[in-house]
């Protein structure tokens, strides 16, 4: 990669500098600390673990091997966590499914590739390499787009735009008869609705939850999806408008920022042509992220006392056929909850989708807990038992999670093989 690297220092400089830039979004919030609920929503997947906002492109292969949530080296021989952890992070990961095949890169264990990752977000993953032309490395973005009827090769520059960072920025799950391929699951389009047809119509779950024996579903950063839909989408705005604007250098040339960051932060060169005010505009967004967080942490408050409640009934002999509306009522409010909350920017990009699946979120698990009820009177359970989770460290003993042991063996792990036999890249923004 050094002299490709070396080419697109010298032919896009300003470009180049910008991307070195993203090391300076290096602030980033324990969001199960923030709040502590989801610990239980998640309780039974990695997510439960650690959780942390999302930081600049500098800092992606160093946050997923260092976060609990991909945990550590397994025995030769056995199955950890799915290399595909590693698609969004780096380009490596597409060149080493050409090299290994798609199923082949899937198949391996995340740690057992560790040795190969050694550059992080980079040219090669939006630009043919040496170019400023725009490409779609990953298999997996190149089906889905074609699923709904935008191959790349026929879109605008515009448009491609939007679908380079789309390939990232979108909700996915792991194919599990496909080796734990990555797989966007827009058979049916890319609403929650038609997402949750395709899981529904599969009977697929990530996991069974621990408390409510819930088959669950996850959400992952569904940026494209809801922009897609938005009043920025009708009006040709894409991210690239809005985080990555035009800037001039010293000389007088202009370029692409590509220190990808706040649209308001360059209110002049982004929103100015749409909006006048930017105290308006700020005002407004405010007032959206307020309304949306109420919604999320009344829907997170009833789904936390659901799981209990559906605990309690399974523990008084309930039985699958007394339970199953109730339990559905669950997986799709939940559903709903985290398509909307797993999405950063839902506030700017689509509030008007957000809050939709957040009433439609709170319907469904209202209604699942109405059903709850009923179940527990004719079981004549009268009384039901909600833990004390107003801290992640109290959640996470609701759950049984010991911290202390797997940051232990996590400190071990980063000791053991990454410091000694993975590239710096995996150590960015943790050097002591």
């Amino acid at each position: 990669m050094a002299n490709v690297d070396e080419t697109n220092q010298t032919k896009f400089p300003n470009q180049y500098q910008t991307w070195l830039a993203t090391s300076e979004q290096a602030d980033k919030e324990d969001m199960l600390a923030a709040y502590p609920a989801n610990i239980i929503l998640w309780a039974g997947s990695s997510f439960a673990k650690e959780y942390n906002s999302p930081r600049g492109h500098q800092f992606a292969v160093a946050d997923v091997t260092h976060i609990l949530r991909t945990g550590v080296s397994v025995e030769e021989g056995k199955k950890g966590l799915s290399a595909s952890c590693w698609t969004c992070k780096t380009p490596d990961a597409p060149r080493l499914m050409n090299e290994m095949g798609i199923e082949g890169f899937s198949g391996a264990n995340f740690t057992d590739l560790g040795t190969e990752i050694k550059s992080v977000v980079y040219c090669s993953d939006c630009h043919e390499d040496g170019s400023a032309k725009l490409a779609l490395p990953r298999p997996h973005a190149q089906d889905a787009m074609a699923k709904i009827k935008l191959p790349f090769d026929k879109q605008n520059t515009s448009m491609q735009g939007a679908q380079v960072c789309g390939q990232c920025h979108v909700t996915y799950y792991f194919q599990p008869e496909r080796s734990d391929k990555v797989n966007i699951p827009w058979i049916f389009g890319s609403t929650a609705d038609d997402i949750e047809k395709y899981y529904d119509t599969r009977r697929f779950y990530e996991w069974i939850h621990p408390i409510s024996k819930t088959p669950m579903l996850k959400a992952r950063h569904p940026e494209f999806e809801h922009w897609s839909r938005s009043k920025h989408a009708e009006a040709g705005v894409t991210c690239i408008t809005c985080h990555m604007p035009p800037a001039t250098d010293d000389k007088g040339n202009e370029f692409t920022d590509h220190k990808v960051g706040n649209a308001l932060e360059h209110f002049d060169n982004t929103c100015k042509a749409c909006h006048s005010s930017q105290q308006a505009i700020s005002k407004t967004l405010a007032k959206n992220k307020q309304q949306i967080n109420t919604k999320a942490r009344q829907v997170e408050d009833l789904l936390v006392k659901a799981h209990f409640e559906a605990k309690a009934a399974w523990d008084a002999g309930a039985t699958w056929p007394l339970m199953n509306d109730a339990i559905m009522g669950i997986r799709h409010g939940q559903w709903r909850w985290d398509f909307a909350m797993a999405s950063h920017g839902l506030y700017a990009h689509n509030p008007e989708e957000g809050n939709a699946l957040l009433d439609k979120a709170i319907e469904q698990v209202t209604l699942s807990r109405t059903l709850l009820a009923m179940i527990l009177k004719q079981l004549d359970v009268e009384k039901v038992d909600y833990p004390d989770i107003s801290t992640k460290e109290k959640a996470h003993a609701v759950i049984g999670f010991d911290k202390d042991a797997a940051e232990a063996a996590k400190v071990m792990f980063i000791k053991n093989e990454v410091d000694k036999h993975w590239h710096p890249v995996a150590r960015q923004g943790y050097e002591n």
